[in-house]
């Protein structure tokens, strides 16, 4: 396991200058302040960039003298140019399809909800009898403090198939036609690592958990190749004006396996093309021997990485989550004592499939939010570990939201990098203790206990879960408060982290997730010139203002994919 200082030790390539005549540069940034990411830390003044590169570290004096008449100049005039940032866990397609649905963030009511979803009907003139999609709820901020119902929703859609998928993906809420549609009727089926949710006669009330979500999205309208790769390019511009030059994105939450091979051939035409802007490591949510199998064996092992697209590691998802009650818990909710949450995969299912992949080489990440998730994806990792000897799986846990004391000193043991998003402790932290009590409460997002203790981090935000601004992850990583700044202070504030340490975890970190961290993550000769301009110096920012930063830039591999109108050129 590296410590902190060898992570750091890790992003140094050898930064300096060229010679002048050694070749003609493409582009120099100079007059600003350069946060590298390096071993020690260190700020430079200018970068130069030649074929899609760092070509050359310093100050302006020896990076100036390198230009020619072909050299493009950008004057950072005192801003920041930091490393592009990475984000280690989202869901494109779904932050993409968001568009096409009621977006239901930030309604305080059941009757607000009804009317939102009423208005989207009227004003997008939905046919009678066909699907309307909602997203973003969160039950904790209504009045009535309870999920809405088939019954609400039939108040709300009476002639349309309706179903609402709560914030964090793993609860939606569907109307009486959508359950007819579905075939979930009064005798509903068992659900492996799902729950229709029944009333006190027997009926489904419209509320579906994990697995039983599926049920519906089976008969959903389906997508084409043209489509996602619409998809992809509505989100990868949303996603370069927010900083972001790389993402590890779990795609199939959004689309059902059946699409896989349409999302791949998407993926690669656009690259092939000339028209992906950003780099995107897929994870493979593929929960199933077989399928996974064939996979390995007919895509994974024949098809190699592009520069801008390649296939991950293998996703899983061993628990739900806080908000949704499905996260798996050694002893009940707090404010639920009938209630654990639920395991989606059974432990011997999650240990065949980790021990599929890591003999093939393919690495895992598993979501796991609950304590007793947790431990038992650690009890997995381990015993994979010790049938075979793969030299660095980095195995990885993402969320890794409530960990005992005790999986904190495995994390560390074991080599397991946490995957975690800081916008989380933003959105949770006036919830916590309700719903787990104080004991657990202190369990919760350990960020500064990982890194004292050497566990290696990527920087994410779970999108379309929370923003998928980095720069708010950078907020709430150092003061861990909400929008409205509070708790005062921040959520037990000793587990902040500074503000050097959580970039380097939404960049460098990031890319050691991916096994990436020798080509980007680091400003350094012979890394990738994937670089963010920021609209002022973010180190002399106090922490409140660090979300009120702009992106005035974002390159990729030398090029700009994002320029802020109004912002220096």
């Amino acid at each position: 396991m590296y410590s902190i200082a060898e992570w750091l030790a890790l992003s140094w390539c050898g930064a300096g200058t060229l010679q002048k005549g050694e070749e003609v540069l493409d582009l120099i940034f100079f007059n600003g302040k350069i946060i590298t990411v390096d071993r020690e830390r260190s700020c430079a003044g200018a970068v130069a960039v030649k074929n899609g590169c760092i070509a050359a570290v310093g100050d302006d004096d020896d990076i100036l003298t390198l230009k020619d008449g072909k050299t493009d100049l950008v004057d950072l005039r005192g801003r920041t140019l930091l490393p592009g940032f990475n984000d280690s866990h989202m869901h494109l397609t779904n932050y993409a399809l968001g568009v096409t649905k009621v977006d239901l963030r930030g309604c305080d009511s059941i009757d607000d909800l009804v009317e939102r979803i009423r208005r989207f009907i009227a004003e997008r003139k939905v046919p009678k009898g066909e699907w309307v999609l909602g997203w973003g709820w969160n039950h904790s901020f209504f009045r009535e403090k309870r999920m809405p119902d088939r019954y609400d929703l039939d108040r709300a859609a009476p002639g349309h198939c309706l179903s609402i998928v709560r914030t964090c993906c793993h609860v939606s809420a569907v109307n009486s036609m959508a359950l007819q549609r579905t075939g979930i009727n009064d005798d509903p089926p068992m659900v492996d690592g799902g729950d229709i949710d029944l009333d006190a006669t027997g009926k489904p009330t419209g509320i579906l958990k994990e697995n039983a979500m599926k049920l519906v999205e089976k008969n959903l309208p389906s997508l084409d190749r043209g489509k996602i790769e619409g998809l992809i390019r509505t989100a990868a511009a949303d996603f370069n004006a927010s900083g972001l030059t790389s993402v590890q994105t779990d795609d199939l939450l959004a689309l059902d396996s059946d699409l896989l091979p349409d999302l791949l051939a998407a993926y690669r035409n656009l690259e092939s093309s000339d028209a992906l802007p950003i780099r995107v490591d897929l994870q493979l949510l593929l929960p199933d021997l077989e399928k996974l199998g064939a996979f390995i064996e007919n895509e994974y092992r024949v098809s190699p990485p592009g520069p801008f697209f390649k296939i991950g590691p293998l996703k899983l998802l061993m628990d739900g989550s806080l908000g949704g009650r499905t996260a798996l818990l050694a002893e009940p909710y707090a404010d639920d004592p009938d209630n654990r949450g639920m395991a989606v995969l059974a432990e011997e299912e999650l240990a065949e499939l980790v021990n599929l992949a890591y003999e093939n080489g393919m690495q895992v990440a598993t979501h796991a939010i609950g304590d007793a998730a947790v431990s038992a994806v650690l009890d997995a990792y381990e015993k994979a570990g010790r049938r075979c000897c793969c030299p660095d799986p980095r195995f990885r846990i993402v969320h890794a939201s409530i960990v005992s004391p005790d999986s904190l000193k495995r994390f560390a043991e074991l080599g397991v990098i946490a995957d975690i998003q800081p916008a989380f402790v933003s959105s949770d932290n006036l919830l916590i203790e309700k719903i787990l009590g104080p004991e657990r409460a202190a369990w919760t997002y350990r960020w500064r206990d990982f890194l004292n203790s050497g566990v290696m981090m990527g920087g994410g935000s779970d999108c379309p879960v929370e923003t998928c601004s980095p720069l708010y992850g950078l907020y709430a990583a150092v003061t861990r408060q909400n929008a409205r700044r509070e708790p005062p202070g921040g959520w037990f504030p000793g587990q902040r982290l500074n503000l050097s340490e959580i970039i380097g975890i939404y960049t460098f970190g990031s890319a050691y997730c991916s096994f990436e961290e020798k080509s980007k993550g680091s400003i350094a000769v012979g890394k990738l010139a994937d670089l963010v301009v920021l609209s002022e110096d973010i180190l002399q920012c106090r922490p409140e203002e660090i979300r009120e930063l702009q992106i005035d830039q974002t390159v990729v591999g030398g090029k700009t994919v994002y320029l802020r109108p109004g912002s220096p050129a």
